[in-house]
This record gives structure tokens, sequence and C-alpha cells, in this order.
């Protein structure tokens, strides 16, 4: 899976930001005083298990985490992401001091089970359109800080970003269009501002999507419309702009929607609603 978000700078930033939520900004020898308990040279052999059934993410973060703690101890991770992986089956394991592998234990896993979960709800939400055209987009309904570890999960997860942040496309709703003076003042200066940057508009009517179609918006986005109505504005668009689905887009009512023939359907709920993985590090009793 190539990783176009997260670049080895934000990786390691990430990294040094949990690792800090745990040492209090101390050294992982300073910082852990459970781990003190343990004697100094004593060595343990670790393997950490996923519980459930999941599309694995987080591969780099592991290894960044480990490294951080104890550049020393061996780290193989064994699957990679994207992959799907079956529940009691392993994801890594950790050689080297008993001492950093528990230190880094939580760091690692929480970004793990987050990052799982997140590939392995738009793994099911991609299954749920697989008779269609129709493609899964994510939003910008993120946790603060973490949004390009959740779309580079989505990514994974076989989903497709929209927008990474409001600086790399134009997506005009309600408050700018009233703020504009009207959906075609609203795109015309959007495409005299910023040319080559693509222009969506939200409507929430047959006659606003007629709007939006005549301003020559480049997608539009049907908020909260019902089966019947997203078969209209099919009709009437006749393919002279991209259409969008949004709206409490449950993973029952998919496919229905997707037979309609809109282009995308966009979902919070893939990084808002994140239900993380069961994910369990153990450690063979003869290794300590």
């Amino acid at each position: 899976m190539q990783n176009q978000l997260l670049t080895p700078a934000l990786i390691s930033e990430l990294v040094t930001q949990a690792l800090n939520e745990d040492l209090n900004f101390q050294s992982a020898a300073d910082g852990d005083i459970t781990a003190q308990l343990i004697p100094e040279t004593q060595q343990a052999d670790a393997y950490v298990i996923t519980r459930e059934d999941c599309v694995f993410c987080g591969k780099e973060l592991i290894l960044e985490v480990f490294k951080q703690v104890d550049a020393s101890v061996e780290v193989d991770v064994l699957v990679n992401d994207g992959d799907f992986v079956a529940a009691n089956s392993q994801l890594f394991t950790a050689k080297g001091s008993a001492r950093a592998i528990l230190t880094a234990e939580r760091t690692a896993l929480n970004f793990v089970q987050t990052l799982s979960g997140t590939a392995t709800t738009t793994a099911h939400y991609v299954k749920a359109l697989a008779n269609s055209n129709t493609q899964l987009l994510d939003t910008r309904k993120t946790v603060p800080g973490l949004r390009a570890l959740q779309k580079y999960a989505v990514a994974c997860g076989g989903g497709r970003n929209h927008r990474i942040g409001l600086f790399d496309a134009f997506l005009i709703k309600e408050n700018h269009i009233a703020a504009c003076g009207g959906i075609a003042a609203a795109v015309k200066q959007a495409k005299l501002n910023h040319p080559a940057k693509p222009v969506e508009v939200e409507v929430e009517s047959l006659d606003e999507l007629k709007q939006a179609i005549e301003a020559g918006s480049d997608i539009i986005m049907l908020d909260n419309f019902s089966v019947e109505q997203i078969q209209q504005a099919v009709e009437v668009t006749n393919k002279r702009a991209k259409l969008e689905v949004s709206g409490n887009m449950t993973i029952e009512i998919l496919a229905e929607y997707a037979q309609a023939g809109v282009d995308y359907i966009s979902s919070g709920a893939l990084t808002k609603n994140v239900q993380s993985i069961d994910l369990s590090m153990r450690f063979n009793t003869d290794s300590v």
C-alpha cells in the first residue's frame, strides 16, 4: 500500500506526541515506572494478535514506536497495510528488552487498533458497493491531528479520499451560498479564485441542482435526497457533472443508493464512528 499522505517526518512527530502522553516527556527508561520493576537486563520475545477479523493498517507506526522507545528491539511486522487478517492471527513480533517492549506496547496498539478499525469499516462499505460503479469517499470528520492517518486507513480499506482539507478543493455549502449571494455567484468566484481546483456544490433540492449544473459545478453533492429524488437528479444531470450522495449513509442502504447511478457516496462514519479492533500482546513464556 503506497503511503501518499504520511511522510516519515509526520509519522515520527505523531509517534513522539503519543509517547509523550505516556512518558510525560521523559525517556522510556525514566517515564515508565511500572516497567522499572523488571530487571534492566531482562529479555523477552513477544507477539501481537488480532482477536477479530480485520483489514490491517499501521505498519510504519509500529516500527516507529519501537524505534523511538528502543531501537535495539527487533520488530517483525508479519502483514502489510491493506491485508485482510483473520482473527487470532499474529500481526507482529518483538524481541529484545522486556522493559522496552512493554513500554512501547500500548502506544503501538493504540495506533493499529484505531487505523485497522477504520480500514476494516471502510472495507465493509466498499464490499456493499461491489456491484456498482459508485466510489466510496471519506470526509473531513476526523480526529483532530490524526487526519492523515485516518485518511490513509480509508485508502487501505479500499475507499477514496475526498478533499484533504480546506485548501485542495471547493465544497460550497448552504452558508457559503447564502454569504456569496447564490449558487451561480459562489461557483463563478471559485473558478476565478482558483481555476484549477475542483468545485463541488452541496444542494438540497432539484431546483438547486439545476442551478449548480448551469453554474458549471464539477461535482454536486445531493444532501439527504431520497432514492427517488436521486434517480430524478441523475436524469436531470445527464452526466453534465459528477454526483455525490451524502447524509446518513449507513452500510445497510449503500447498495440501494448506488444503484440509482451516482458517482460517489461519502460517509463521515468511516472516520467519525471508529470501532477499534481488539488486539492483544502475549509473551512467549520460555523467553522471560
